[in-house]
Order: C-alpha cells, then structure tokens, then sequence
C-alpha cells in the first residue's frame, strides 16, 4: 500500500522484456543502434511531424540540457515557483544554461499563468541591467497534479511569439496529462506553440529513460554536443532506446497512464465521501491530495500505509488549518485496486 510516489514501484514486464531481448548480440554504440533509429522515428509518428529526439537517462538532465538550448546564461526562464525545475533539481538548469535566473511564479494548484509572466515582464525595463527574457517552463501534469488544458498552452504559445520567447513543457508525467484531457500528443504540444519537450517515461513504467523532443528544429542543432558534454550519452545507447520502444508499443504508455489516474480518481472521490476529509486540490491526474485531522494523520502513520506530508504553499492548494495535515497520494502503473480500497477504509 505504497502511496509514495509513482518512482516506488518497478519496471513494467514489457519493458523489461525488451531490455534482455537488446541484451543480445552486438549493436552499433552511441546512438547509432538501429532500435535508436527505430525510436526515432516512431516520435516523428507519435507527433505527426519530424521531431528531433534524444535519449537522456533522467529528467533533471532532460529538463535542464532542454532548457539550455533556450536561454543563454545571461537569460530568464519563468516558471511555477515550485516546479520542478526551480525546487527540486539542485541548480540543474542554472547550471546547464551557464547561470540563466529562474523567475518562480506562485500560481495557484501548481500552474502559472501567461497573464503572471506578462505582469512579470513589465519590470524587465533596464535593458542589460535585467536579465534577458527567454523562455516559459510549464510543468504537464504540475507538481500538484492538476492539467493545463490545450487552451492554456495555447495561450502560454501565443505569449511566448508574441515576446520572442521559447516554450518548454516539462513532461515528466506526460502520458497522465495526455489521457487525462484525450488528446493528440500534437494537440498538446507543437500545435499549441511548444517548443521543447521533456517527455517522461520513468514514472509510467521505464527503467529509467526520458527523451528531449525539439519542434523547433532550430534548437536541436548542436544538441548532441550538450547531451554529450553533459554525461548522458550512453556508449550502450540501445538499453535506454528498447526501454522507450517498448514504451510506445501497442499503447502501452498510455494504458498505464490510465490505469495511474482511474486508481487516482477511485481514491479522490473516496476521500470526498467523507466528512472530515477534503481534497487539496482537484485531482486531474495521478495525484491525489489530502487534508485531514492530525490526529487521523498520525494514526496512518502507524499503519502499513506510505504516504508524504506535503506542505502547503500560500494560495497553492485549499488552506489547512493548525490542527491538520495534507498529505499527497500518488498512483501509478501497478497500483492494484484493493490498496485504493484499504487505504479508503483506513480513513473512513
């Protein structure tokens, strides 16, 4: 009954089935495998469009080696101020970029919005004694598990032409977005003005593969030297390519990602049947927030139930009073129905 995190659990068995079928015989190092090739062009397929992808090992590395591309040192990306890439990635992308500052926006259920970046340009009026505006980071799904929808990007696609500005899209939980508001990946993505995109695949079942996928083709050239030069080329390049091959086979990516948010919902709307229980924030994904009694928290504490005290930031989530806790509940892949049910009759 592991609540933790969607990172807790392993790797789905397809997944590993195609790393020991990879484990065969020889192949071209470097990305130069055919299974790479095949990758390849099965995101040009995925996006109805030619894409220039690369393999990474994590999305720390995908999200800042991205986001280099698109701000020089002496750049400005803005972003949600608990995103990923300002909270919990120790200074990647500031240091991938050679020192570009993060403008962390406190937007409300973990997104921002184009009108915060646009109120936030108005104080960039000193020429070089500000930094130079260059790119948006929105998170999909966002850290606290709510979706953007195609209009939003949209939007975010708009400002950013409008502004001579880059648009990434952290996609670390991509696939739960995706199913969440049934699109089209290009619908998504591309077709709302998304530059880059760091598309996860660990948190859905990988062992432990993401790619950096350009639209803006532009931004891809010299790519390969950054991926090199930052230690995620892999010389075995095929055990990161068969992970993501069998990852958007027969809708495989997709399946999970379902299977994540319908165990979600199941326990979202549990939790809202009862009454001394309420929800943080909605949940539009594979997330589910908590507040509760501290007393009821500290009895899960004693069960075999894993779980995290998240703390609440400002306007961020719904207001928790002194006496109570939020906690987050994070569904994946192989979260099995009966540990919804037990952790549902553990609060009720």
């Amino acid at each position: 009954m592991n609540f933790a995190s969607d990172n807790v659990y392993g790797v789905d068995q397809a997944i590993m089935d195609a790393l020991v079928e990879a484990n065969t015989g020889s192949a071209d190092s470097y990305a130069y495998d055919e299974i790479t090739k095949r990758v390849e062009k099965r995101f040009n397929q995925v996006f109805e469009r030619d894409v220039k992808v690369f393999l990474v090992t994590t999305g720390t590395a995908a999200n800042a080696l991205a986001l280099s591309t698109m701000a020089p040192p002496f750049g400005a990306i803005f972003c949600h101020a608990f995103s990923h890439i300002n909270a919990d990635e120790c200074g990647a992308p500031e240091f991938y970029t050679g020192g570009a500052k993060m403008f962390g926006l406190d937007g409300v259920a973990g997104k921002i919005s184009p009108e915060m970046v646009r109120e936030s340009l108005k104080g960039f009026i000193r020429g070089e004694h500000d930094p130079k505006a260059a790119a948006i980071s929105i998170t999909q799904s966002s850290e606290l598990g709510t979706v953007y929808s195609l209009d939003e990007i949209q939007a975010f696609g708009d400002l950013a032409r409008e502004k001579g500005l880059k648009l990434h899209m952290d996609g670390a939980r991509f696939a739960n977005a995706l199913v969440s508001l049934g699109c089209s990946p290009a619908e998504m993505t591309w077709k709302r003005g998304v530059d880059a995109l760091s598309f996860g695949a660990t948190k859905n079942g990988a062992m432990g593969v993401e790619a950096v996928v350009f639209f803006d083709l532009d931004l891809a050239k010299d790519f390969e030297y950054r991926r090199m030069r930052g230690g995620h080329l892999l010389s075995k390049n095929r055990f990161l390519a068969a992970q993501m091959e069998a990852y958007l086979s027969d809708d495989l990516w997709l399946n999970n990602a379902r299977h994540a948010n319908d165990m979600a919902k199941r326990l979202a709307d549990g939790h809202a049947k009862v009454e001394y229980l309420r929800l943080g924030v909605e949940c539009q994904a594979n997330e589910v927030f908590v507040i509760m009694p501290k007393a009821k928290h500290d009895e899960l504490e004693k069960t075999e139930a894993v779980f995290h005290e998240w703390l609440a930031s400002g306007s961020d989530t719904a207001p928790v009073g002194p006496d109570e806790i939020m906690i987050r509940l994070v569904t994946s892949f192989l979260t099995r129905q009966e540990d919804v049910d037990g952790f549902l009759k553990l609060v009720s």
